[in-house]
């Protein structure tokens, strides 16, 4: 779940000491909690017009104060913070494709189920499933209903929060979950699989037959839950998410989009050595560059990123779900010893991409698909090697752009 800082969260900024940091002048807390308290009060009304009862409100929300380490956490999400080998090792680490390859067996008669009624491969299940909480074992310790008060209180994501808070009280008031049930991830993701509440309305599913949709403690509620939503977000049954592959001596950089059986034709092979098989159009991927490991990825690769929108997580699921599946370990090597770009420098590249005119958004130093194309359209402009990667000799060029 990838999460970007609004404009209008400066308006709390002054009350940041009080509602979420450690403490400061009594007047400041006072005036914080009032602000607070006002907030709830325009939550209960919104909520009782749209027919939650009193008693679901006073549950939910009686005696709750802001949670003053999540608008901290909005800045560390490890997708973006970490290298993606880094990210991509401990997230496939032997430890979870074993625990993931035990649970794959226990469940293999519900994986094909659900396999079999939504199309979506297991592997990706099983790889969202591990990377969410390591396949149930850890779900989040917030309150659900306190992350999502707090955060729709300073407009994080303006009203994206305030929108799932309503849904949260929803569920409670409908008796989908008991009010101690709602814990989960600091920005109010729940379950195995990490559903904020507006898809655990859309989305969630009674797959065990008990008449309940339970994605806390049902393993096929959390399994067919999950294809539901990647189902439901234009996953196609029967194309692969992506696969590494080796570029042939003398490839042409510039090319990147085409069918499997093109990029046979045009001298690609998996990390296998085999020919790139399937039905469907792939595009390469170059996650570190045209020196680290490089894939070809689909359309069902990018409906993996509607669950979280980092390339990091999306290839760490991929991956995993390979690995459960059998598969070894990728092939390329990460440029680990390549000299790498700090926080400060990749802003630096954004904003300067922005000022010769390409759309990537607001500068975060985050490094994602719009950062990339930008990049690559750069590059092949200037006469580079187009492959989206930022390094310090990109800057460079970049910074010597007219």
């Amino acid at each position: 779940m990838i999460l970007t800082v609004l404009p209008r969260l400066a308006f709390v900024l002054m009350l940041l000491p009080a509602l979420l940091w450690t403490g400061g002048p009594a007047r400041s807390q006072e005036a914080g909690s009032a602000e607070f308290g006002a907030f709830l009060q325009q939550i209960r009304a919104e909520a009782r017009g749209r027919g939650i009862r009193p008693a679901t409100l006073d549950a939910a929300l009686r005696g709750l104060t802001p949670d003053r380490s999540v608008i901290a956490l909005t800045e560390k999400q490890s997708e973006f913070v970490k290298p993606i080998w880094d990210y991509l090792r401990n997230g496939v680490a032997p430890s979870r494709i074993d625990r993931g390859g035990k649970l794959g067996a226990t469940h293999a008669a519900t994986l094909a189920a659900v396999e079999k009624r939504f199309g979506v491969d297991r592997g990706v299940l099983l790889g969202i499933w591990g990377m969410e909480t390591s396949f149930g074992s850890f779900t989040g310790d917030k309150d659900v209903i306190r992350s999502l008060a707090s955060l729709a209180f300073v407009g994080y994501r303006g009203d994206f929060f305030r929108n799932e808070l309503m849904a949260a009280l929803e569920i409670l008031d409908r008796g989908e979950a008991e009010r101690s049930e709602m814990r989960g991830s600091w920005a109010g993701a729940m379950g195995q699989t990490q559903f904020m509440p507006t898809n655990f309305r859309t989305y969630a599913l009674d797959f065990d037959g008990d008449g309940h949709r339970n994605i806390w403690t049902s393993v096929p509620d959390v399994l067919a839950s999950t294809a539901n939503y990647l189902r439901g977000h234009g996953w196609q049954p029967g194309l692969p998410w992506g696969m590494e592959v080796v570029l042939p001596q003398g490839f042409d950089h510039r090319l990147r989009t085409g069918s499997f059986a093109e990029w046979a034709k045009r001298g690609l092979r998996r990390a296998d050595g085999k020919p790139p098989a399937g039905a469907g159009e792939a595009r390469l991927f170059y996650p570190a560059g045209a020196t680290g490991p490089i894939f070809l990825v689909t359309a069902n690769y990018d409906v993996i990123k509607r669950y979280n929108s980092s390339d990091a997580y999306a290839l760490a699921v991929a991956h995993l779900g390979d690995r459960l599946k059998g598969g070894g370990a990728l092939k390329g090597a990460w440029p680990e010893d390549e000299p790498q770009l700090g926080h400060a420098e990749r802003i630096e590249v954004q904003k300067r991409l922005a000022a010769l005119g390409y759309d990537v958004g607001e500068p975060d130093g985050r490094i994602g698909s719009r950062t990339r194309e930008a990049l690559r359209d750069f590059q092949e402009r200037r006469g580079h090697l187009p492959d989206g990667w930022p390094t310090p000799k990109m800057l460079q060029a970049l910074k010597a752009a007219r």
